[in-house]
């Protein structure tokens, strides 16, 4: 059961690019999987200490010999797909795109722009939503990837080489997008949604295997949770980001913004009930706490917790009743607990 799927367990943006990259190199997979559409961009710190965000390669894609797959539930935007794959200078062969993946058309995202979308329910507008109805409404036969003349020297059926993959027992690692908060189908904000299924299980359906291939679920939480801008949906105890700043004691303004819009993000404290719900949807193996530096700045750049970060770390075990696994101490720092939990807490 080689696969590893990484999931989101509040409202996306947990840093999921950031822990699939870790893992995906710890793991030596042969294989990463991005599912999902260009409306959710992942942020990996490449070997410069630069930040990349892509919105449509997996983060593992940095990694030498790793084989990117985008399988058939991808929604494919072209021009950004060829873009990354230039930037990264990525040989043909380390790239597949399943021939049933769907192409997002300019329409798409002009439909969305004409329902006014980011403002009644804070979408990108990237695309995806209507590329998802177009493919349900089955009426044009010409929306698949393999159709798309750009895409064809990467087209492949993904399933054959994933299940090769898997029958020589390398592993394979799925990117999940977006968090458990937005998903289309088990959320409780609806309609301030996405327009997929953000479980492991979905997850799993759109790169087409099979729950027995699964052997670690890693659900990717951050310290404080954010929403995209706008009328966005519910947040509870949303607070600001000089709030965050202060009370972290950094010297330098911390705040966010969205990797696709750009626009501000709405944050809040960490809230438990969103966690818990995603815990029991996903029932993971692992658990990974991000931005730790927020509690406390000072924590960014060491390799243990200070007792205010070890005291925010035990409340939200204690209130999600799951012990965390990994730690992100910084944008390019994941650690796990036995490595903190050796060193000395300081003050």
């Amino acid at each position: 059961m080689p696969v590893t799927v990484v999931v989101g367990g509040q409202y996306g943006s947990e840093g999921k690019g950031k822990v699939a990259h870790y893992l995906a190199r710890q793991l030596e997979v042969s294989i990463a999987v991005r599912v999902g559409g260009p409306n959710s961009g992942h942020t990996v710190i490449d070997s410069s200490k630069t930040p990349i965000i892509f919105q449509h390669l997996p983060t593992a894609a940095l990694l030498p010999n790793v084989v990117c797959v985008l399988p058939a539930g991808s929604y494919i935007d072209p021009d950004i797909l060829l873009g990354e794959i230039k930037h990264l200078n990525l040989s043909r062969g380390r790239i597949i795109v399943d021939q049933n993946a769907v192409v997002i058309q300019e329409n798409d995202a002009n439909a969305e722009r004409r329902d006014l979308l980011r403002k009644h329910i804070g979408s990108t507008e990237t695309g995806v939503g209507a590329a998802l109805i177009r493919r349900i409404q089955r009426r044009d036969t010409k929306l698949l990837a393999r159709d798309e003349p750009r895409l064809a020297p990467y087209i492949a059926d993904a399933l054959p080489l994933l299940r090769a993959s898997l029958k020589r027992n390398e592993r394979i690692l799925i990117e999940g997008t977006q968090g458990y908060g937005l998903s289309l189908l088990h959320a409780h904000d609806f309609p301030y949604v996405t327009s997929r299924d953000t479980t492991a299980a979905g997850f799993l359906s759109e790169v087409g295997l099979s729950p027995l291939d699964v052997e670690h679920v890693v659900l990717v939480l951050r310290s404080f949770p954010i929403r995209v801008a706008g009328n966005s949906g519910p947040l509870p105890n949303e607070i600001s980001w000089a709030t965050i700043t202060k009370e972290s004691r950094c010297c330098t303004e911390i705040i966010e913004h969205t990797s696709v819009t750009k626009a501000i993000r709405r944050v809040a404290r960490f809230s438990p009930g969103i966690v818990r719900r995603a815990i029991a949807a996903n029932h993971p193996s692992l658990l990974v706490l991000n931005h730790i530096d927020y509690v406390d700045s000072g924590c960014g750049t060491r390799t243990h917790l200070s007792e205010r970060a070890l005291q925010f770390t035990r409340a939200v075990e204690a209130e999600i009743g799951r012990a965390i696994d990994y730690f992100g101490l910084s944008p390019d720092s994941i650690l796990h607990r036995s490595e903190l939990f050796e060193e000395k807490v300081s003050v």
